[in-house]
């Protein structure tokens, strides 16, 4: 019997679209699919095509789009297609009628898509685009410029399973203890209970009573979120979190963080700023812990159930147990990698590799269109930092004695600050866009 629950029949968000180019193709997977997202010359919006060119399956991703025709050309033999996905030219084509009487043919899958609260969507199943036309993208309601909100975007590759994910942004009361010092307090932790208000095949709803009341929402296959009101005078912010499957063992976030205050500190922050300060530091937080919790699990389910796996005797489990009952009553308990025919391994294996594992440049930095220019624009200031504090070292030596006081030493003093910001940028700043370690022992 087939699950009752179709992941491939539901809209997901593979992308802020800020952090899109639109003058190259993108690679990216979900759920075991590579796509490639692209922006036809001719079109406002970008398109999302199976990664795969119809001539020799060559990955489209790899390809460029065409300055002349601005279609999507393949990088292997120069085939191009349209913003449909219709074959448009063959290089190797001795006849012209080769491509017009086989275009249909010779077509690139084309899958449904959407732009909405700043993000691309697919629905990635293409025999079923009428379906997708009539399903309602899952907004959150907190995303809104006309209740007051503001919001920032921000995406990651992550090195555990879709469940994972999910169970973990399902799980406040882990906050105060794995992101103390960032987003919590473990000297300031208490009880958490939550409350299940309803739960249904699409929908789960709760309530967690924490230091602010929380209504946290699951639509599933990919929308959790956060809605907490603070204090009475109706300061309200979120969290709302998409959680894509990838493949067996490795998931993509995407996630917005509305508010209805501070829009001034808002506007002034750069996103990157934002990004390098908290939000890779959160998920840093989490990964390693996550990373082995998910093996550990794996290997009890071989021969039992999460059920006898996890001890989970207070009502701040109750949203994770939830959630575990839904995943294994309309999911069967797993996700569709047979469909898309990956073999699941009996057991994954563990990559105890911290730099892999956190890896924020692969896993967010080549993402992101801000912490990318970011750190193109500070690598150049580095650069002009070492030219100038050689030029004023150079220059100042050739300087007359009479100068050398009164001019030289200003001069001095201006190269050795532009060395101190150099070395603060090269030591500190630069390996937040790479790599840093988090070790709960040191928090």
């Amino acid at each position: 019997m087939q699950p009752e629950f179709n992941f491939f029949q539901h809209w997901y968000p593979v992308s802020p679209i800020e952090d899109l180019d639109p003058k190259r193709p993108t690679p990216v997977t979900l759920l075991g699919i590579r796509l490639v997202i692209w922006k036809p010359q001719s079109s406002e919006g970008f398109r999302i095509f199976i990664d795969q060119c119809p001539h020799r399956l060559a990955p489209l991703s790899e390809g460029r789009i065409d300055d002349k025709t601005g279609n999507l050309m393949c990088s292997y033999h120069g085939w191009q297609f349209d913003s449909e996905g219709v074959c448009t030219h063959i290089p190797q084509a001795d006849n012209p009628e080769i491509v017009t009487k086989n275009r249909q043919d010779f077509c690139v899958i084309s899958l449904p898509v959407r732009q909405e609260n700043d993000l691309l969507w697919v629905w990635p199943d293409v025999n079923s685009q009428e379906l997708a036309h009539q399903t309602p993208l899952p907004l959150s309601p907190q995303v809104d410029a006309s209740k007051g909100f503001v919001w920032s975007s921000f995406v990651r590759d992550l090195e555990y399973d879709w469940q994972t994910l999910v169970e973990n942004v399902a799980d406040p009361s882990h906050v105060p203890f794995a992101h103390h010092g960032v987003q919590g307090n473990r000297e300031q932790a208490r009880a958490t209970p939550i409350i299940i208000q309803q739960s249904t095949p699409g929908l789960i709803e709760a309530v967690a009573d924490g230091r602010f009341k929380a209504k946290i929402t699951f639509e599933p296959p990919c929308r959790l979120e956060y809605a907490i009101s603070i204090g009475d005078d109706g300061k309200k912010v979120g969290l709302v979190t998409y959680c894509l499957p990838v493949s067996p063992g490795k998931s993509r976030i995407v996630a917005q963080f509305p508010r209805n205050f501070a829009k001034t500190l808002y506007r002034l922050t750069p996103r990157w700023w934002d990004h390098v300060k908290t939000r890779n530091l959160v998920l840093d937080g989490d990964m390693i812990l996550l990373k082995q919790q998910e093996y550990f699990l794996q290997q009890r389910q071989l021969s039992a159930s999460w059920k006898t796996a996890y001890k989970m005797p207070t009502s701040a489990d109750r949203l994770v147990i939830e959630f575990r009952k839904w995943f294994d009553k309309y999911c069967e308990g797993r996700l569709p990698w047979k469909e898309v025919g990956i073999a699941i391994p009996e057991a994954y294996t563990i990559n105890d590799s911290r730099d892999v594992v956190l890896d924020r440049y692969k896993q967010h930095t080549q993402h992101c269109s801000s912490c990318r220019n970011a750190l193109k624009n500070i690598k150049l200031l580095q650069v002009i930092l070492l030219g100038y504090f050689a030029i004023i070292i150079a220059g100042v030596a050739v300087l007359p004695d009479s100068l050398r006081v009164q001019l030289g030493l200003p001069l001095i003093i201006t190269a050795i600050l532009g060395l101190g910001l150099y070395s603060w940028l090269k030591f500190w700043l630069v390996p937040k866009f790479y790599f840093v370690d988090y070790i709960h022992a040191e928090k």
